[in-house]
């Protein structure tokens, strides 16, 4: 198996380190060309309009897209996530090209600015069953986008507590609400209450996409093990 990490800004030296640690070659794609030669890809966190125009400039976007319509495995941290997403809100004027892929709405910087950044801890049921161990691992929220709804393709993994103490991002106009449908409190909900997710996964029209809010605690590689099977 050899595991592609898009590498024009961002945090994909660490995933490259992760990928080492469980036995897995992982290749820093850069050029259109070098992605023939993996069999499935990540798209790390990092600066997404920066990552965009990168992208743009190398003319990654046609050969990405074409990536994820073939169906093999691509997974989207943070900045990984608005790349994946087919609709994305709260950008600048002019906003950002997209790779698409998960039926999603996302809202760039929802949490607010680098110093609103947070740690969560998330729990992924599907994860722990498939790997074992603590129910729960650490989420690191920096200047975090959301999802602010999802399709009927797209499996909502997990779900990202807000901190009650938490001032979100002054331009979203996605409401908070007091509780969710639930009666559990201090969840991000849009109008319509459909809870915003930290992680998604879609497995629709032979594509098997996923992605996430959150960078993890580099000591843990439940993600990565999941995303390794």
């Amino acid at each position: 198996m050899t595991v592609g990490v898009l590498a024009l800004q961002g945090s994909f030296n660490e995933h490259i380190a992760a990928l080492r640690r469980l036995g897995v070659q992982g290749v820093e794609i850069r050029k259109a060309e070098q992605l023939l030669t993996v069999s499935s890809l990540i798209i790390p966190g990092g600066e997404s309009t920066t990552m965009a125009k990168l992208a743009e400039y190398h003319n990654l976007f046609p050969a990405l897209r074409e990536f994820v319509k073939t169906g093999k495995p691509v997974w989207g941290t943070c900045a990984g996530l608005i790349f994946l997403a087919d609709r994305a809100v709260g950008q600048k004027e002019g906003g950002q090209e997209l790779v698409g892929g998960l039926d999603c709405t996302v809202h760039r910087n929802f949490f607010g600015s680098q110093i609103q950044s947070f740690e969560a801890d998330i729990s992924v049921p599907l994860l722990t069953s498939k790997e074992g161990g603590a129910e729960t691992f650490r989420g690191v929220f920096i200047r975090a986008p959301a999802v602010l709804d999802v399709g009927p393709g797209v499996e909502v993994l997990a779900r990202c507590p807000v901190p009650s103490n938490k001032v979100l991002y002054s331009s979203s106009t996605v409401q908070i609400q007091d509780e969710d449908s639930s009666g559990n409190e201090g969840h991000c909900c849009c109008e319509a209450k459909k809870l915003v997710s930290n992680c998604v996964s879609s497995r629709v029209n032979r594509r098997h996409a996923m992605a996430q809010l959150f960078h993890e605690d580099d000591e843990r590689d439940g993600t990565r093990r999941f995303f390794k099977q």
